[in-house]
């Protein structure tokens, strides 16, 4: 029996654009860095995206459902992870990259918005834990190198080194007080291996 053409059914409507997306998401990341997401609306997006407030909605039913996309992108950013040949070079080029970050406004901002997104929105704290996660495993792998080196104790408590210098910038954050400063890299290091050196 001879092959039949059956015409192909095509979708409705155009399909959607992954640059126009990544317009959007990127639009929502800057203004909720900028002003949080209370005070963010999707029509401040959809204008500062170039795109009109139906395109947005097509895409992200709700203002939230557009806040986690948005949070994924940033999120997803990567900071590679030193690896100078010891331990101390390590920390200090990890703490100085991450206070240097943290006391910009754009860093400052991304602290602040994470701690208060992640406590309103169960979908941006699952992004934010997996974001922290992957960060802390490379610090995991700079500190297994360092035991396999002989500069670290082999019974250290890794995690308590990995989240020290997060968890002073975090609580910092929260109670409004001044963060570490790139001239506090030194003593923090040095800190941090009197806990875990042999």
């Amino acid at each position: 029996m001879a092959d039949l053409d059956v015409p192909r059914r095509r979708g409705r409507g155009r399909p959607r654009d992954p640059e126009t997306d990544s317009k959007i998401t990127r639009a929502a990341a800057e203004l909720l860095l900028l002003r949080g997401f209370d005070k963010t609306t999707v029509d401040e997006v959809a204008a500062r995206a170039g795109v009109g407030k139906a395109t947005v909605y097509r895409r992200w039913p709700s203002k939230e459902d557009l806040a986690v996309a948005a949070m994924e992108t940033l999120y997803s950013a990567e900071f590679p992870e030193p690896d100078t040949g010891t331990i101390e070079g390590d920390l200090a080029a990890n703490y100085r990259s991450f206070i240097a970050f943290a006391n910009t406004d754009t860093g400052l901002a991304y602290l602040r918005m994470s701690i208060t997104e992640s406590l309103r929105d169960e979908r941006i704290a699952a992004l934010y834990r997996s974001s922290t996660e992957r960060r802390e495993n490379d610090a995991r792998a700079s500190l297994r190198r360092a035991i396999e080196r002989g500069e670290v104790r082999r019974d250290a408590d890794v995690d308590t080194a990995v989240q020290y210098l997060g968890g002073i910038v975090t609580a910092r954050v929260i109670l409004g007080r001044p963060l570490p400063q790139l001239e506090d890299v030194d003593t923090l290091v040095q800190f941090t291996l009197r806990g875990i050196r042999r």
